[in-house]
């Protein structure tokens, strides 16, 4: 028993969503858009380090390892850090859309404990467009991409300009991330939800 509400209801004048042309190729590992994004980056030790992959259409798939910093109850996840792992695999729907978009809202059903060690297989895909907002799915599941679900999220992304990072970001890391040689890097530090 999930306990998941309904899917729901785009909204009047949702459109599917459309692959950019520039995006990430099927199969291409997307990687870390900033080196200490406590999702994706590799400069925080107990970070989750979720690795992300271009899907088909509009659609990426992940795994995140839960370690023993990762601990809610005794030997199992976080619900917290598991509802991360899930935000940071839809974040990464950004790129293939080809834009900057952050977290609108997150509703994350929880189906089944997920144990420390256990590998998930996340999976999401952005089911409508309407605006600037970006409608988007996703789930997690234990024992390989088919097996059962421990986790599924709905979840709402609104687009912004690189301004939402700049106006509301610490000056120190902005001013980091801005001074960086590597244009790439400074692009990439931006494009995904805070």
């Amino acid at each position: 028993m999930s306990g998941r509400t309904t899917t729901p209801t785009l909204p009047p004048g949702a459109e599917p969503p459309v692959r950019h042309p520039d995006a990430p190729a099927p199969g291409e590992t997307i990687g870390a858009h900033y080196e200490y994004c406590f999702g994706c980056g590799g400069g925080v030790p107990h970070g989750l380090h979720v690795e992300v992959r271009a899907g088909e259409g509009v659609s990426v798939t992940a795994e995140f390892r839960v370690k023993e910093a990762h601990q809610g109850a005794p030997g199992l996840a976080h619900g917290g850090v598991l509802a991360t792992a899930l935000d940071e695999t839809l974040g990464s729907l950004g790129w293939l859309l080809r834009v900057i978009a952050v977290t609108g809202r997150l509703e994350t059903d929880y189906v089944r404990p997920v144990p420390v060690g256990t590998v998930l297989h996340l999976a999401a895909e952005v089911r409508a467009v309407h605006g600037r907002k970006i409608y988007a799915t996703a789930t997690g599941r234990i024992g390989g991409p088919e097996g059962p679900v421990a986790v599924q999220a709905e979840a709402v992304f609104i687009e912004v300009k690189v301004d939402h990072f700049i106006e509301n970001g610490r000056a120190a890391e902005i001013q980091a991330a801005l001074a960086d040689p590597d244009q790439v890097k400074v692009a990439r530090a931006f494009e995904v939800n805070p």
